[in-house]
């Protein structure tokens, strides 16, 4: 019981200070999900989540894209210029 209330302290913690940079809650908590809770790859996906949707792609194809690249944003970028 102790171990399942240290992860959890441990994804709110991770979950407020990508909120603090920004991001939206459902978005949030729905990559720290698709990246079992690993902070640092949430972190990264929504950073070029934000990036490729500010130059105009839609968030659907981004996540799909970003999920197919592992988060590589070079090919994620060319995949998503190809579609």
């Amino acid at each position: 019981p102790g171990c399942l209330l240290l992860q959890f302290l441990s994804y709110l913690g991770a979950c407020d200070r990508l909120l603090k940079q920004g991001y939206e809650e459902g978005q949030v908590e729905e990559a720290m999900e698709m990246f079992q809770y690993s902070e640092k790859k949430a972190a990264e996906f929504l950073h070029l989540l934000a990036q490729f949707h500010d130059m105009g792609f839609q968030q659907n194809e981004i996540k799909e894209v970003l999920l197919l690249c592992g988060n590589q944003r070079e090919k994620a970028l060319e995949e998503l210029v190809m579609k």
